[in-house]
């Protein structure tokens, strides 16, 4: 619907009143806001772009505004309110374009360009519903009643047909569950092809999802931002990734600081988002940051999904103002609300009324008291139109027959509409403006200032018959551009959250406190050996556990990632590089943390080697570990279900590590979970680290009667054993005679198939591997598409 609202008096628009006059075509009628009188007499249709508008005297003008203030009944609105509006041809369902509107706010009648029409026909969409019933089993003296029979398919949208239009605001209006995220995801090409019947068009050609994605945003319903950013850093990042790396620095800057007082954010531009424990923006200016993140690039069409949802009326009258604006600058703006106040319906240019996915009204706010009028349900005086709608709806929904009887009145009303437009006396008035192409339409918009996303030369692909879909540059920047900027971003927001990392860096300094002070200064004697295992096997097993807290941290940002990446604001991969590279140095300080706590204090063995061997084999056990718990971050949606798995994996690699039992008593169907066991191999690289010397004795004489009965008897007794022993087997075995080397000791725990360097990479290739198998989740869990 092509029109404007005069709120202030109609003759202040132009410096003279024959200026505004003479730019009014025939075919305009001036009317009352809420009636028009194209609710009793149809428009003609808008002349063409080429044609010469003719001359209209002043007292035309004002004949007609008599004429419309004379003719207006059922007003919604108080007779009070004084708001009067242009009404150009194509107000109407079925209506051609705006383009008369754009010329008006452009202040000339030549060089206009005919709008974007994103049209959708006979979109039908369901999905299979489960059967109803108890878990438990009926009872034999329990008497069950037998449940209505459930539809197999349940109708989520059927046959929703309409259009929006440049310039204009759509709005999706129903109660929960009728069908108003549904459309818009169907629109928004968020579900997949096999299950959606039905087409969605811009300007008559079919639109393919990369191309889509450029030119197009969505908005979700919830707020997902980074907290610890600033308005203007977050809607820096959000051009850093959205606008083409040819666009200088500058430009960019001077577009966010456009957008924010656009937004009407610029008292709030330093300040941090905020979330429950960090005080921040207010609600509805993190919304309109919501929506400037995803309109940066100035999107040809934006899709918002209850945009106002959650905010007070002011806040949300403020949102939808900005959306107006974003509209009239040239986009195709639709949007679903739940119940807009009186303000807001001002505002908005087509409504869909939705009931358990079907269409019960298509058309502008102004024709609804006419629409049910022709019901049988006027709408009564100084009464929300929507509302009244709404509640009629949801009292017809509570009937045996649902709203099918508005259903039917909906369609019945569009057939006549349609028909009075197209030949409103009988006659044939010319033929609907032919539509520009879209790829001329896309240029069209380029050429005026949209800045499209891979359009760096005022061009774009468009997929047809001799340009093929994979032309459409599906991402604004190059790879290595991405990693840089989300590098960046993470590390702010690391650096603004210290007490993560401290908080680690705490547990590994009390961890490490705690091993060396109960295993201090270790010697050499069996029992010594004995104690080294242990603290090998719960030290390398500790530096897994404490990667465990690594697993929220994609779990909090999930939501941020799919709807950055469901519209290509940057690879998956460059997600995943960058997180790594970040996330590393901090692994390198907690290694030298936990080894210099805990080598030196224990009295491992080494030296300076020994040393940054113990360090690079637990920086490796981090890595790992993390990589580990980063990819079941990719796998499961909830922290609750993700520990549980974290801790119970790990048990079971400290199980088979082989410290509990050696390799070669542990059962050959099981031996496969030794080799997968993460724990194995650090534990069995320290442990070569430390034993490897053949030079070293870790058992003499009488000691090896240690950990045996004869541990009891008199030192004098085992000397005289020992030599009794000697005697026997013909070898000189005296009291510092060395029974077992470290080699020796190795081999009796069957740590002898791998080397200590083997163990070291094997390890780091773990860390690779399971981010690698991170980079496959997200590619298969984030289509965010509804099947």
């Amino acid at each position: 619907m092509s029109r404007f609202v005069d709120k202030l008096s109609f003759f202040d628009r132009r410096s003279s009143p024959m200026e505004e006059a003479d730019d009014i075509p025939r075919s305009g009628l001036l009317h009352h806001y809420h009636q028009p009188i194209s609710a009793m007499l149809p428009p003609e249709p808008s002349p063409p772009m080429n044609a010469k508008k003719p001359s209209i005297t002043l007292a035309q003008l004002l004949k007609r505004v008599n004429d419309a203030r004379s003719g207006a009944s059922t007003p919604v609105s108080s007779p009070s309110q004084s708001h009067y509006t242009i009404e150009l041809a194509g107000s109407m369902p079925g209506s051609v374009s705006s383009e008369s509107e754009h010329a008006l706010s452009e202040g000339g009648s030549e060089g206009q360009l005919l709008p974007f029409v994103l049209k959708f026909t006979d979109l039908t969409y369901s999905v299979k519903q489960r059967k109803k019933g108890s878990c438990l089993p009926a009872l034999p003296f329990r008497r069950r009643e037998p449940e209505p029979e459930v539809p197999r398919m349940k109708m989520l949208l059927d046959g929703i047909s309409g259009e929006a239009r440049e310039g204009e605001i759509m709005a999706v209006l129903g109660a929960s569950g009728s069908g108003k995220s549904t459309l818009i995801d169907a629109l928004a090409n968020r579900i997949v092809k096999e299950s959606l019947h039905g087409s969605v068009t811009i300007n008559g050609d079919s639109v393919d999802s990369n191309l889509l994605k450029v030119i197009s945003a969505y908005v979700m319903q919830d707020d997902l931002l980074y907290p610890m950013l600033t308005v203007e850093e977050t809607l820096m990042f959000a051009a850093e990734f959205r606008l083409p790396r040819s666009l200088p620095a500058k430009e960019k800057k001077k577009r966010v600081q456009t957008l924010i007082d656009q937004l009407g954010l610029r008292n709030a531009a330093n300040t941090i988002i905020g979330d429950e424990g960090h005080r921040g923006v207010s609600g509805g200016e993190r919304r309109r940051v919501s929506i400037g993140v995803d309109i940066i690039h100035d999107p040809i069409v934006l899709f918002l999904d209850e945009p106002t949802s959650g905010l007070d009326s002011t806040s949300a009258f403020m949102v939808v103002k900005v959306l107006q604006g974003i509209a009239r600058s040239g986009s195709v703006v639709v949007m679903s609300i739940h119940q807009p106040s009186y303000r807001i319906l001002g505002l908005l240019d087509r409504l869909l009324f939705l009931s358990r996915g079907q269409t019960v009204y298509y058309g502008p706010p102004s024709l609804l008291p006419s629409f049910f009028l022709d019901f049988g349900k006027p709408i009564p005086e100084n009464e929300n139109p929507t509302e009244f709608a709404l509640d009629l709806i949801k009292e017809l929904e509570t009937m045996p027959g649902g709203a099918k009887d508005l259903v039917e009145h909906n369609k019945s009303w569009q057939m006549r509409m349609a028909t009075r437009i197209r030949h409103p006396d009988g006659g044939h008035h010319g033929d609907r403006l032919p539509a520009m192409s879209l790829k001329e339409a896309i240029s069209a918009s380029i050429s005026r200032g949209k800045l499209v996303s891979g359009a760096t030369d005022g061009t774009v692909s468009v997929p047809s018959e001799s340009a093929p879909a994979q032309s459409v540059p599906k991402f604004a920047n190059p790879f290595w551009t991405e990693m840089g900027v989300l590098s960046r971003r993470a590390f702010i927001n690391t650096k603004r959250t210290p007490e993560i990392f401290i908080i680690r860096l705490a547990a590994v300094l009390i961890t490490g406190f705690i091993l060396a002070t109960i295993f201090w200064r270790l010697d050499e004697s069996p029992k010594g050996v004995q104690e080294r295992l242990g603290f090998f096997a719960i030290a390398m097993s500790t530096m897994f556990y404490t990667c465990s807290d690594a697993l929220p941290v994609f779990l909090n940002e999930r939501y941020i990632f799919l709807r950055e990446t469901a519209y290509n604001a940057y690879r998956r991969s460059s997600y995943v590089l960058s997180h790594t590279i970040v996330g590393f140095p901090s692994l390198i300080v907690l290694s030298f943390a936990f080894a210099l706590t805990t080598f030196f204090a224990v009295g491992l063995a080494g030296g300076a080697e020994g040393f940054f061997f113990f360090v690079a084999i637990v920086l490796a056990s981090f890595w790992a570990g993390s990589g580990f718990a980063t990819f079941l971050s990719g796998v499961v949606t909830n922290v609750m279900l993700g520990y549980p798995v974290v801790v119970s994996t790990l048990a079971y690699f400290l199980l088979f590590s082989g410290f509990f039992i050696n390799r070669d008593r542990i059962p050959r169907y099981w031996l496969w979970f030794h080799y997968i066991s993460l724990v194995k191999y650090p534990y069995e690289a320290v442990m070569q680290n430390e034993f490897r010397d053949p030079t070293r004795c870790f058992v003499r004489g009488v000691q090896m009667f240690d950990n045996t009965p004869l541990a009891a008897l008199p030192p004098a007794l085992k000397v005289r054993v020992l030599s009794a022993m000697s005697t026997s087997l013909g070898v000189n075995i005296g009291t510092g005679t060395c029974i077992t080397t470290g080699p020796d000791f190795l081999a009796q725990q069957a740590v002898t198939d791998l080397t200590k360097w083997d163990c070291l990479w094997i390890t780091f290739a773990w860390g690779f591997l399971f981010r690698f198998l991170f980079y496959i989740s997200l590619l298969l869990g984030s289509r965010n598409k509804r099947r």
